[in-house]
């Protein structure tokens, strides 16, 4: 597994009980299978999120979705827009 700088692999929230009591011990954060590699700035999370051996997750992607082994994500790049001031 590499990780790269920036890499957030972060949990949603601690789960709670029927009474609001904050429930400790249970898993939060993404599973990161054999030859994974994150690169700088990708955020990962959620403790049911997987990402499958031999994937690579592109720089700052934000995933909270499993995805299967040897899948590469990326996004695409963004375009600037230009308009009249209001």
């Amino acid at each position: 597994m590499t990780l790269y700088q920036g890499v957030t692999l972060g949990a949603w929230s601690f789960p709670r009980d029927e009474d609001g009591q904050l429930i400790r011990g249970t898993k939060r954060h993404p599973t990161l299978e054999d030859r994974v590699t994150i690169y700088s700035n990708a955020t990962i999370l959620g403790g049911t999120t997987v990402i499958g051996a031999g994937s690579q997750v592109g720089s700052s992607v934000t995933l909270s979705r499993s995805i299967p082994a040897n899948t590469i994500v990326t996004i695409e790049k963004p375009s600037l827009r230009f308009r009249e001031a209001a």
